[in-house]
């Protein structure tokens, strides 16, 4: 699978501008704040419909315009499919495959796979349990269109019961049948969240330690470990149990909702134990990892996004890194980097077919291939 094109139209810092794409690596070259990582946002936006940093559809749209459209021309096998994502301003976004809307943003996600590697990524070590659970449901996600459907229905239905918690304490009333009726729905997709969820850390574990021994080049022992909120309780107790508590926080204290990932280095926490050096390589396995698991789970190699990490590691991991996108014959890769000089020592590694461009002021000029 590759992306052969792809337009923006008041997208970012983007009025108008089209790519056409190498099937292969693709490399974008240009100081901070030209739009080198819009460019990829787009890209990541076309697989998943949304912006990779979670930004509100109306903050994409250029400035002044009221509008922004994205369109990409995907390829697998000899299958073309022409994708046009649209947004207006106080409007529903819509995503279109060869002209078709489609009904549902969900029934969409999954088609063409896709991990970014970004600096943010950091995020996953420093910020809260929020952050690695949307790396586990972006992940399942593109695997499993039941578990989209799932934690869309299970995130309703929890909005919903928090509401009602709230509502019961700002009016100094409860009413029991109002909120048995949602405790009776929230099981069901909770029980197919946490499955899901349970059956990826057997699978993804064994990849991430692989890649990270690889990037590091150590063995020291590295590990995830999902969290369960609910561990092995059964959930419709659990909320009955919790009801008087639920009602004092206005919350629902426990469910898939509260799950977290546990990143250990030699048993330990990477957030407090972690040298930079070793911080860097785990976030790396991570990501690889990710990609990995996509990629036999679809039986199809996913866009690989690299924004700006080469700044970020020291010249060995660099060197591991690439041996790995070439050993491993990861699929279509999209490259940033400030430094032309860095870009042109990674090209000249890579076997295969590449293009560099170079990215100034929102404008993309083809300058090497």
């Amino acid at each position: 699978m590759n992306l052969q094109s792809i337009k923006l139209t008041n997208f970012k810092n983007y009025r108008q501008q089209a790519v056409s794409l190498s099937a292969r690596l693709n490399c974008f070259v240009g100081l901070n704040g030209m739009g080198k990582t819009n460019l990829l946002d787009a890209v990541y936006m076309l697989c998943l419909t949304r912006s990779h940093r979670n930004l509100p559809d109306k903050n994409l749209i250029l400035h002044g315009e009221a509008f922004f459209r994205l369109e990409g021309q995907f390829q697998h096998d000899k299958e073309k499919s022409k994708i046009a994502i649209k947004y207006a301003a106080g409007q529903r976004k819509v995503v279109e495959q060869n002209g078709s809307a489609y009904e549902r943003l969900a029934d969409y996600i999954g088609r063409f796979p896709v991990v970014m590697i970004a600096p943010d990524d950091i995020s996953l070590v420093q910020d809260g349990s929020e952050e690695r659970r949307r790396f586990l449901d972006t992940t399942l996600s593109q695997i499993y269109p039941e578990y989209l459907q799932n934690l869309l229905l299970y995130n309703n239905l929890l909005k919903q019961r928090n509401a009602l918690l709230k509502l019961f304490a700002e009016h100094r009333r409860f009413d029991p049948t109002l909120l048995e009726a949602l405790d009776r729905q929230l099981p069901e997709p909770a029980k197919i969240i946490v499955e899901k969820r349970s059956a990826f850390a057997e699978h993804f574990v064994p990849l991430f330690q692989e890649f990270y021994s690889a990037i590091a080049g150590t063995d020291e022992p590295v590990s995830v470990e999902l969290e369960s909120n609910l561990g092995d309780r059964d959930f419709a107790a659990v909320l009955l149990e919790n009801r008087d508590k639920d009602r004092a926080l206005e919350r629902t204290a426990a469910g898939p909702h509260r799950d977290d990932m546990r990143l250990n280095l030699r048993g330990q926490p990477i957030k407090k134990y972690a040298s930079q050096g070793q911080l860097k390589s785990f976030l790396l396995a991570l990501r690889l990892a990710q990609y990995e698991l996509l990629r036999r789970e679809k039986n199809l190699a996913p866009l690989l996004l690299l924004d700006d990490i080469f700044a970020k590691l020291d010249e060995q991991r660099v060197h591991q890194l690439m041996g790995l996108l070439i050993e491993r014959e990861f699929g279509q890769i999209f490259i940033t980097d400030t430094q032309r000089s860095r870009i042109e020592s990674v090209v000249t590694a890579f076997p295969g077919k590449y293009r560099i461009f170079d990215v100034q002021n929102g404008e993309i000029v083809m300058s090497d291939e």
